[in-house]
């Protein structure tokens, strides 16, 4: 009886273990939140300090994806120690998203001045003093500027990883062009459109130009982020004709609707996706009569996504009927088995922005003149490197690439002047290209502060009706032709 009675009043098991919970000290419970929470953001921001610890912080080797007949891996490539050699990101910024937003935030751009100049036609092209080269900004328009003034430009705006690539390869001896997108670098848009991911136009124009003034010197192309899908697509579009002699895409999208459908994956991307469509909208402000013209502005304000802007803005602008189609038919995987010039593309297995699945590994297997250079960390267009993170690394390996190739033999010297007037050439197959793509049906004109759309076919048939009447076959062709010229030169 007794024995039952001392079962009875013992304590239970929960209240043993609470009793024991009590007399562990609170700095034991902190540390260990610490250690789950720490756990936690190292998973959710892709850390990869302990895999660096343990290799030694050696970094990783650079992958390279190629053709095995590819002279351009044996007379160049082979010869450039970065891309043979590892890649080791800053240990205090060993995450993509650090590293991305770090070159947002804390560039550390160098600093030079800029001299504006202007030319004739489509390009009005910035240039600065660096040491004894000049870095020359081109910002396309749409109007003709006949004027040679030159004048100090400190305040021009220009992307900090622009400002790393133009400073660095200066130094080193180059003649470097920067192309912006319509619109931006301080140039109010005076187009009657603004540029998408597929419009290569403005790109073929500054090329096109640069060729005209030296047709004897070596000209090399470098595309970042989006402008590398955009270059990339030119050199499809182009292919044997393209004017330049080697090139090189640093974190490029290569599919956009894949990199769409990756922004919206999960609460990480959805923060960069957040923050690019913001930009959007911040580049909508700065030209909001223009926007609230051709598209639908309430749309637009209340986008959260760079897809809404697309949706709201480009599309309408652009005359594409979905999002996806706009994507599918401004990437650029599907022209990179055109290509014909020297191609290096950089990218980072842990983009944030551009994903991994897009990466066209099979292309550059086939096409001998493209090579893929993967690495597994870096971000989007971070490759901080360096205890200070004063270096970055695609720079340095873009410049190297470029001075080999620049004095290789497998350069193709472009002798020849460009056309006069583009040639169209057939679409395709099996996306549609932008190349000749035009943003309206109609022709806009400004009368009284009011945009006015006249119907393009029904003025090429009245222009036709009053050709005919009383001039031959042949006069009515050439019509037609200088017709077509002239409404090709608006855009």
């Amino acid at each position: 009886m007794e024995t039952i009675t001392s079962f009875t009043d013992s304590p239970s098991p929960y209240e043993l273990l609470l009793r024991a919970l009590c007399q562990i000290p609170i700095t034991h419970y902190v540390i260990g939140l610490a250690l789950v929470f720490w756990v936690l953001v190292y998973d959710f921001l892709d850390f990869h300090v302990v895999q660096d610890l343990l290799t030694g912080f050696r970094g990783q080797r650079v992958d390279l994806t190629f053709n095995s007949c590819s002279e351009l891996y044996r007379e160049v490539v082979s010869k450039c120690t970065l891309l043979h050699g590892r890649y080791m990101s800053t240990p205090w910024l060993s995450s993509p998203h650090l590293q991305t937003t770090f070159l947002r935030f804390f560039g550390r751009p160098p600093v030079f001045n800029y001299r504006r100049l202007f030319l004739v036609k489509t390009a009005r092209l910035i240039s600065c003093e660096v040491k004894r080269v000049s870095i020359m900004h081109s910002v396309m328009e749409k109007e003709d500027i006949a004027s040679d003034e030159t004048h100090q430009d400190a305040n021009m705006p220009i992307v900090i990883y622009i400002k790393h690539l133009a400073f660095y390869m200066a130094k080193r001896g180059w003649n470097v062009v920067v192309s912006n997108h319509r619109g931006l670098g301080g140039v109010p848009l005076k187009s009657d459109f603004f540029y998408n991911g597929g419009w290569t136009d403005d790109i073929r124009k500054v090329v096109k130009h640069i060729r005209s003034q030296s047709p004897d010197v070596p000209l090399f192309v470098v595309g970042t982020s989006l402008g590398a899908n955009m270059m990339v697509k030119y050199l499809g579009e182009d292919g044997k004709d393209v004017l330049i002699d080697g090139a090189a895409a640093v974190c490029c999208p290569w599919d956009l609707l894949l990199c769409d459908r990756y922004m919206g994956r999960n609460l990480v991307q959805s923060v960069y996706d957040k923050a690019l469509g913001d930009g959007l909208k911040r580049y909508a402000k700065m030209h909001q009569q223009f926007f609230t013209c051709l598209s639908d502005w309430n749309g637009i304000e209340k986008a959260r996504r760079v897809r809404e802007f697309d949706t709201s803005g480009t599309c309408l602008v652009w005359k594409f009927d979905t999002a996806d189609i706009y994507y599918r038919e401004s990437s650029c995987a599907d022209y990179v088995g055109r290509i014909k010039v020297p191609l290096l593309c950089i990218s980072a297995l842990d983009d944030p922005v551009c994903t991994k699945d897009a990466l066209v590994w099979d292309e550059c297997k086939v096409n001998k003149n493209v090579i893929l250079a993967t690495t597994q960390h870096g971000g989007h267009l971070g490759y901080f490197d360096g205890w200070d993170a004063k270096g970055v690394w695609w720079v340095r390996a873009v410049d190297e690439y470029l001075t080999v190739l620049s004095s290789s033999k497998i350069i193709r010297r472009q002798t020849k002047m460009p056309k006069p007037v583009l040639q169209a050439s057939p679409r395709p197959h099996p996306q549609t290209s932008l190349f000749y793509k035009v943003p309206y049906i109609g022709l806009l004109k400004k009368t009284d502060n009011k945009i006015h759309v006249d119907n393009l076919m029904e003025k090429s048939t009245n222009f036709m009706e009053e050709k005919t009447q009383g001039s031959s076959y042949p006069s009515r062709i050439n019509s037609l032709v200088t017709f077509l010229k002239r409404f090709m030169d608006q855009f």
